[in-house]
């Protein structure tokens, strides 16, 4: 990895203008298969200086413009062209006008978090502004552009601003899991220095392919789709989120047919894909060419893992092109990953001692022990180190603490928050002037020099004095029996007659939601595993229909919230069970 090149994403694309004028940088798959449109880097660099042309001539550099686009190729012209305009950009998951506007909470909490004063969008969005605005009225005084109806001419007229490292490119949003979205401020330099760091772990050249369907609003989706391959000069193909979620097949399918080095996302798409893709459509799979299968963003699953394998390994997966990685939009994205050589390895932790915050690798199985994946090393100038969230002192090995991270990908800050900023972003170890570090939220240990992320210190759940992962007990939930659906099962833990009790709530498959036997029989099994496998009493064992746990826009699931919503009855129950109170006798009579 160099420092030498490009210093910010206006020079990285406008130099590949040059470069490579003709050569296709971007396709979008409209419903995953079929190929709607294709971009240039000559084509995208116009559009995007005529886009930047448009806002300078507003006088609108420093400014937030909120980026409005369905799935498509519009999005990436008006991301650059903000770039090159030198206005941040606040890319947002787009309201869905055929589900009631659906998306415009979140949009208006980042509208009045970021001071939005330019709206950027199709016409189509345009067009509904009087809409929009009754729902979200933050917006009301901002400066609604089409970018679709820039005359491409304008690109000559455009005159490239004065932009260095520090420079902020973005705001990119957190996913609000566990509370408030927040705008992190991503500057150029964050940008450039995870890019040439995700380049360096892929190992990436001119002939690597890229087919994504993550969302481009989200940081993953944002920098595997969109800026990674322009900073590797490869192609890229892109589809809608819901092409991929409705069939998971089209990502296969579109893996194979394009010969893609480069493709991934959260833990359930994996599992999606093996439990959706039947033995007659892996016929027409060839795997051969994909080699970074990055997994993130959510809990890794050694299970998942090895599932995939086993089953796509005949179509020419290898297990060593499995990357599973760490990452957060606080550093930007990746903060470990392996490479090529890179093998994932699991690590198999006492139970018993991973509750009381430590890592004993363990040979014992079932209900003992917890198999983890490692995320991998970390390089290029990141440095990790484990501290004890309380004291903020270094843990020693074995111990599992908080993961704070140092790096040039480090974002700035928070927008507009500078206690959560200074909390978060400039952590100090105690009894030294090491520092500023990242403080994740996350919990985790060093092994071997590698990454294990174990959990999240918001989402611990603490009964009796022991902690539990919500992920293990979730995971646990999803292979109890096949009706509960994979990455839809949410745990966690609540005040009850003043101590903590346990919550489980899961969505069922929509063919088994007739049958009165089966949800009994799956809350059944539900309470068995759960006392079984981790020696806990639940307190409720929820079923839901398909798609009503509360999760992000980016897929997350959002356990603060759906505990709030079962505690305010807002939850549409198809079945529930409860724990009969306790009677002691002699008491209350």
């Amino acid at each position: 990895m160099s420092d030498h090149g490009p210093h910010s994403l206006v020079d990285l694309l406008h130099n590949r203008s040059l470069e490579m004028h003709d050569t296709q940088a971007f396709t979008f798959l409209a419903d995953g298969v079929t190929e709607a449109e294709s971009l240039t880097y000559g084509e995208l660099d116009r559009r995007s200086r005529a886009i930047a042309f448009m806002l300078q001539r507003r006088h609108a550099a420093g400014e937030r413009a909120l980026l409005l686009y369905p799935p498509g190729l519009d999005f990436i012209a008006a991301f650059f062209g903000c770039l090159y305009a030198g206005v941040i950009a606040v890319p947002v998951f787009p309201p869905r006008p055929a589900r009631r506007m659906r998306g415009l909470e979140r949009c208006r909490a980042i509208a009045r978090d970021a001071d939005i004063t330019i709206v950027l969008g199709t016409e189509r969005f345009v067009e509904m502004i009087d809409e929009i605005i009754r729902q979200v009225p933050e917006l009301a005084e901002a400066r609604w552009l089409s970018t679709e109806s820039v005359p491409p001419g304008d690109a000559d007229y455009w005159r490239k601003p004065a932009v260095d490292h520090d420079r902020l490119a973005l705001l990119q949003y957190t996913s609000g899991s566990t509370a408030t979205p927040k705008g992190v401020m991503v500057s150029h330099g964050n940008l450039m220095h995870n890019l040439a760091y995700a380049h360096h772990c892929a190992e990436n050249d001119a002939h690597s392919v890229s087919v994504s369907w993550l969302p481009v609003y989200h940081d993953m989706g944002l920098v595997n789709g969109v800026l990674l391959p322009v900073y590797g000069g490869y192609r890229s193909y892109l589809m809608a989120p819901a092409a991929f979620l409705q069939k998971p097949l089209r990502w296969l399918n579109a893996i194979t047919r394009y010969g893609a080095t480069n493709s991934g996302g959260p833990n359930f798409a994996y599992e999606l894909c093996v439990r959706s893709v039947r033995r007659k459509e892996r016929r027409q799979l060839d795997l051969s060419t994909w080699r970074v299968a990055y997994n993130g963003a959510e809990p890794i699953r050694w299970k998942t893992l090895k599932r995939f394998y086993e089953v796509f390994r005949e179509n020419g997966f290898k297990w060593r092109h499995h990357y599973p990685v760490y990452g957060l939009a606080e550093a930007t994205v990746l903060v470990s990953s392996g490479r090529q050589s890179y093998e994932p390895r699991a690590i198999r932790l006492d139970a018993a001692k991973l509750a009381v915050d430590v890592a004993v690798e363990t040979r014992e199985t079932g209900a003992d022990s917890i198999t983890v994946p490692s995320c991998g090393p970390f390089s290029c100038r990141t440095r990790i180190v484990i501290a004890h969230p309380d004291s903020c002192e270094p843990c020693g090995p074995g111990e599992v603490g908080e993961i704070w991270v140092r790096s040039p990908s480090v974002a700035l800050g928070y927008w507009n928050r500078p206690e959560e900023t200074r909390q978060t972003f400039h952590a100090y170890l105690a009894g030294s002037d090491e520092g500023p570090f990242l403080r994740t939220g996350d919990l985790g240990f060093l092994s071997r020099g590698e990454l294990v992320v174990t959990g999240r210190i918001k989402e611990l759940i603490i009964v009796r004095g022991r902690k539990h992962y919500p992920q293990d007990i979730e995971h646990s939930v999803e292979e109890c029996h096949d009706a509960v659906r994979a990455g839809c099962v949410a745990a966690f833990s609540f005040d009850e007659d003043g101590g903590e009790e346990l919550a489980v709530v899961a969505e069922v498959d929509r063919r088994q939601l007739r049958s009165g036997s089966v949800l009994d029989a799956i809350l059944a099994a539900v309470r068995q595993t759960v006392t079984e496998q981790h020696g806990l009493q639940l307190k409720r064992a929820v079923l839901l229909r398909p798609g009503h746990i509360p999760k992000t826009s980016s897929g997350k699931l959002r356990r603060h919230a759906c505990r709030k919503a079962l505690r305010a009855d807002g939850l549409k129950l198809i079945a529930q069970w409860v724990q009969a109170p306790r009677v002691v006798k002699g008491v209350g009579t």
